[in-house]
């Protein structure tokens, strides 16, 4: 589960993390008001689930009152990469001189946490990663015994941290190891940790995702839930129980299989297509939950064509096959091309049950995706 913005520095203030002052709007009176109230300059910024709301113009910093009620106009109700605005943040503006980054994620290669540190915040760490591995500072941690002081410590030093910020920010990265551990945490990050003019540091914005399926451990986290999923696509997955991602592509994926599903990410780009989803079926899928799955991706705007690829084990071939003729026979028109794959157990009475003036059949992942991509392409044209 993904935490907004607010959601997140919320949890963050709770234990001793320094956050500006905020104020959440549902409109733009709202956020006038509490841009009047907070004081200016403040900073108007979207809260949806994406990166680079900034350079999307999600995020606009304001110096008076007419400004706040244009900028809280322009994002209100906008669509950012695919989501509905319908909540900004409005927040005090920091006046900074450098702006840093600190995480806590699972290294599935070391198969350990990692706490992470980089001077170059303020910018997309995951091309800092790629293209700069060594302006990252990196401390794997043993589960069993956590963050110990002198690791933080050592983070930051080989970060190249000013050493007026230095403990600071390792308190905070401490702080943050600890949320991750307690709160069964997936990804938590900072990006920017603003240094202030003054030599204090702030979280500027904050990153909170949660394991989904601990959430029976984290009450007051599961009470987010409905109300961080503002997507309507968000909201349907949690209403059907999908492992659901929305990426930026328009080829949309169904897989029962997180490995499926993967490998079928992997083929569309090998092919020159973009990955518009990740939605798992899970195994055993009946024909209700195959119909509810095409309804999510057929929900997408995005999505210009659909391939399904089904490898029957528990999931029969025979009970997808009736999943994806009842789901559409509902309209009058498909709207997306589908492409299917079956393969495996009851594949060829599958098979034989799909109505082929419906969806397109190929023997092969490869030539699925392919025809995927290519139907993508036309619609684009």
């Amino acid at each position: 589960m993904r935490l907004h913005e607010y959601q997140a520095k919320g949890v963050f203030a709770e234990t001793g993390i320094p956050t500006p002052d905020s104020k959440l709007a549902w409109d733009v009176d709202e956020a006038v008001e509490a841009a009047n109230e907070i004081g200016y300059p403040v900073a108007i910024k979207a809260q949806v689930h994406v990166g680079g709301r900034g350079k999307a113009g999600g995020i606009k910093l304001v110096d008076d009152e007419e400004e706040a009620r244009e900028a809280a106009d322009a994002i209100l109700g906008m669509d950012l990469k695919g989501f509905h605005v319908d909540r900004v943040l409005v927040e005090a503006a920091v006046d900074f001189t450098d702006e840093l980054y600190v995480g806590v994620t699972m290294d599935r290669g070391a198969g350990r946490p990692v706490a992470m540190v980089s001077e170059r915040g303020g910018v997309n760490i995951e091309e800092v990663a790629e293209e700069e591995p060594d302006a990252i500072a990196r401390e794997h941690i043993d589960p069993a015994y956590g963050m110990h002081p002198f690791q933080a410590r050592k983070a930051v030093y080989n970060a190249g941290l000013d050493k007026e910020v230095a403990g600071d920010v390792a308190s905070i990265l401490m702080t943050l190891y600890d949320l991750w551990e307690e709160r069964d945490g997936a990804d938590i990050e900072i990006n920017p940790l603003m240094v202030t003019s003054g030599g204090d540091v702030v979280a500027a914005d904050a990153v909170f995702n949660v394991d989904g399926d601990a959430l029976f451990r984290q009450p007051e986290l599961a009470e987010m839930e409905d109300e961080a999923a503002t997507d309507d696509l968000e909201a349907k997955a949690n209403e059907y129980g999908f492992d659901y991602v929305r990426l930026d592509g328009n080829v949309g994926i169904i897989g029962n299989g997180a490995g499926l599903v993967m490998t079928t990410l992997d083929l569309v780009d090998y092919y020159g297509g973009k990955p518009a989803n990740f939605l798992d079926i899970g195994g055993g899928a009946k024909a209700e939950r195959v119909a509810n799955a095409l309804d999510m991706v057929f929900s997408d705007e995005n999505v210009d064509a659909v391939v399904f690829n089904i490898f029957g084990g528990i999931t029969r071939g025979d009970e997808v096959a009736k999943g994806i003729n009842e789901a559409l026979e509902q309209f009058d028109d498909i709207p997306k091309d589908v492409i299917v794959r079956l393969a495996g157990t009851n594949a060829e009475e599958g098979m034989e049950i799909l109505n082929t003036e419906l969806v397109q059949v190929e023997a092969t992942l490869e030539e699925a995706v392919q025809a995927a991509v290519k139907a993508a392409e036309e619609v684009e044209q």
